[in-house]
């Protein structure tokens, strides 16, 4: 079953957010929020807490899964607005996020979806008036936490990007892959591995290997039974394919851009309706054929 609207998807493990921007909430008396999605979703994780009747007091932690604007813009905002959060991510996330012109970029990107939705007068009160990114603490891969009686293992899972982790929660057999997993969108799953395309499958092959039963992206919802259990799969398959159309295209071309601009359009025409635009799918397209290229390359 693919599940995109907000709500429980276990007794432990709510969905919370917007189908394009999700995070989980985690726990039954004490909670951890996972993933940190994007700026202009902070009204509706608020009003979705409100509603589950979820005290916010007994939220300690939000981790995030990987660097990147559209998971971890609403971070600072529910640190404003939850008292006591503590904001974590892997020691590569947090050497990122700490940088000036990478804190900058995020508040730019989100800042653009906040005026899109027509909440730019929200900036501040959303957290984004940061003058240093809010990251507290970190976990690593091999690290197995504990937080609020759930435990959850850490997973190592870079290639979508250098800082991106996993978290699986063996007790619910659920996954928390964010785009290191994969993104599901229509019928397919975009194979995401911006940062390096080999490491990205090696990540997809290392998360094949635990006993899932519940996947949970980060974009577009959570997947249970035969979806969930078969969904790595599906995107091993997926990332297989794509690296083939990276192959041959270069092969082809022998150019960067060019085989970045034909890709682009061939990928923005099969998910069309998809949340980025495209000048960042093609950013995204670019950093995954140059890993390409420079492998081809020698």
């Amino acid at each position: 079953m693919w599940i995109k609207e907000p709500g429980p998807i276990t007794d432990r493990i709510t969905l919370l957010g917007k189908e394009e921007s999700c995070v989980y909430l985690v726990g039954k008396d004490e909670y951890s929020i996972l993933g940190g999605g994007m700026t202009y979703v902070v009204p509706d994780i608020v009003k979705q807490l409100d509603r589950l009747k979820i005290d916010r007091s007994k939220i300690g932690r939000l981790l995030i899964l990987h660097s990147h604007f559209d998971h971890v813009g609403a971070a600072p905002g529910l640190k404003k607005l939850i008292p006591g959060l503590t904001i974590i991510s892997s020691p590569r996330g947090m050497e990122l996020l700490k940088n000036p012109k990478v804190a900058d970029s995020i508040r730019e990107l989100n800042m653009g979806l906040l005026s899109a939705n027509g909440l730019a007068d929200k900036a501040g009160e959303f957290g984004l008036d940061y003058e240093s990114f809010p990251v507290d603490d970190t976990v690593s891969g091999g690290d197995v936490v504990n937080w609020g009686g759930v435990e959850l293992q850490i997973i190592d899972a870079p290639g979508h990007s250098s800082c991106s982790i996993g978290v699986y929660m063996p007790e619910d057999k659920a996954l928390f892959a964010s785009d290191a997993g994969g993104i599901p969108f229509g019928d397919t799953i975009f194979a995401s591995g911006n940062s390096n395309f080999t490491k990205y499958q090696e990540s997809l092959e290392r998360f094949a290997t635990y006993d899932v039963e519940i996947h949970l992206a980060e974009h577009y919802g959570a997947f249970t039974g035969e979806e969930g259990r078969s969904f790595m799969k599906r995107s091993i398959e997926s990332a297989k394919r794509t690296r083939k159309y990276l192959e041959e295209s270069y092969a082809r071309t022998g150019d960067i851009r060019e085989s970045t601009a034909e890709l682009t359009d061939l990928i923005m025409e099969e998910a069309e309706g998809y949340f980025l635009p495209k000048p960042v799918m093609e950013m995204v397209v670019e950093q995954m054929v140059r890993h390409i290229a420079k492998v081809m390359d020698g």
